[in-house]
């Protein structure tokens, strides 16, 4: 079977438009995610390179302010009892990345982890709750895989503090 066959079974069996896959915001780096959606899909939410050993989850979050959804690939660290950690790292930038926006205007969206999707709620993390999760996410990264990114190199080398959601499934 090839890859597009593939590729179009799953989007019938999950109902999701094509097109959703491939409108990212003007300033997201659209190959890289496209490449790593694919890679996720393809291999029940297992990505190589970098991101080896590492729990993706796909965000299908709608814009702020143009209401389309995008799907975004990011790290997460599972909480246990169907609860996930994100930080909005945006790799040190000195601004928030889009997803951050979006989740706040929008917080119920709908996530793929493996080979599951599902619905959650994303509520951003008060600055106590977030000061005692934030020694665990910053002990989990770096991951033992060359590339791959170190949490807390990255919150020291910018003013900005990465604002953490808990994704809650809501089913």
């Amino acid at each position: 079977m090839s890859w597009l066959h593939r590729h179009d079974e799953y989007h019938k069996q999950r109902h999701v438009p094509e097109e959703i896959m491939t409108n990212p915001a003007a300033d997201e780096p659209s190959d890289y995610n496209s490449q790593i959606i694919k890679e996720f899909r393809a291999n029940q939410g297992r990505v190589g390179g970098m991101w080896t050993d590492t729990t993706l989850i796909l965000l299908h979050h709608l814009g702020a302010r143009s209401g389309i959804e995008r799907v975004t690939p990011v790290a997460c660290s599972p909480q246990g009892a169907g609860r996930f950690a994100i930080w909005a790292a945006n790799g040190g930038a000195p601004t928030h990345p889009n997803w951050y926006y979006n989740l706040k205007a929008h917080p119920k969206i709908t996530v793929e982890v493996g080979d599951q999707t599902f619905t959650v709620l994303a509520q951003e993390l008060d600055d106590t709750a977030r000061g005692e999760l934030w020694p665990k996410l910053v002990a989990e990264w770096p991951k033992p895989v060359a590339g791959s990114p170190d949490l807390g190199a990255a919150q020291a080398a910018t003013t900005r503090q990465f604002p953490v959601f808990i994704l809650t499934r809501q089913d």
